[in-house]
């Protein structure tokens, strides 16, 4: 194995200060996680030769769903009437269209029923009238704010197209199997530029959610074509 330089990605900062605390934050290059392959191994491979004692692995949720299989294919999913209607009305932020695509919006409705998606929306239409964007999501729920994929405009990952990436199973679960194995402490995170939500931790990871979650506020792994699924958490000791 080639080991490289600990950075950070282009347009990212290594250091960030959380309540007065420094924390550098290493971005990790992998190679493409394809459908079914093995997260231990990825970790394995990527992420352990670095790891230092009191490091946190941040694992991008979008390859541990994929590791578990957890996808739908666009040609399973028909579109209808509601779906092609709906996405029209979705408000597109730079992370992306979210549920604004009708094969999006048709799998959300997969997911939590026709009834709860038009109550969501009706919530929307409401609360954007006071300046108040995301309830359509919250009602919803994070499942259904998680789900990536399926792009129909030109992007770095052309795979990301022809299916849905599901939310990973049992987020914690894996992190602790993860750090057994490993001996890493991790958490697995849903990121992007706007948002960041913890979706499970290991019993290792001894800092709060809250916490956690402006580390790595910035989104340090990016959100284009970096191939950097993991982020190396290390608190940055000051000398006496």
């Amino acid at each position: 194995m080639v080991y490289m330089e600990l950075s950070a990605n282009e347009n990212k900062q290594v250091m960030r200060t959380v309540n007065g605390t420094d924390y550098a934050r290493y971005a990790l290059r992998t190679r493409f996680v394809n459908i079914g392959d093995d997260y231990l191994e990825v970790v394995r491979e990527f992420a352990q030769p670095y790891v230092q004692p009191g490091d946190i692995l941040s694992i991008s949720e979008k390859i541990i769903a994929l590791c578990q299989k957890r996808i739908v294919y666009r040609k399973d999913i028909h579109p209808g009437f509601w779906a092609k209607f709906l996405c029209r009305f979705v408000h597109v932020t730079p992370a992306g269209p979210g549920a604004g695509t009708p094969y999006k919006m048709q799998l959300i409705i997969m997911q939590c029923g026709l009834f709860r998606v038009l109550f969501a929306a009706a919530c929307s239409a409401v609360t954007k009238l006071f300046g108040k964007k995301g309830v359509f999501y919250r009602v919803c729920g994070h499942e259904v704010e998680g789900i990536d994929g399926l792009i129909d405009y030109d992007i770095s990952f052309r795979e990301y197209v022809d299916y849905g990436i599901l939310n990973p199973e049992n987020p914690s679960k894996v992190c602790e199997e993860i750090q057994e194995a490993l001996d890493i402490p991790c958490m697995i995170v849903d990121a992007c530029d706007i948002s960041v939500a913890i979706l499970g931790k290991s019993s290792g990871v001894e800092l709060p959610e809250e916490i956690l979650a402006e580390i790595i506020r910035d989104n340090p792994a990016g959100q284009d074509d970096q191939h950097t699924p993991l982020i190396l958490i290390r608190k940055i000791t000051q000398p006496e």
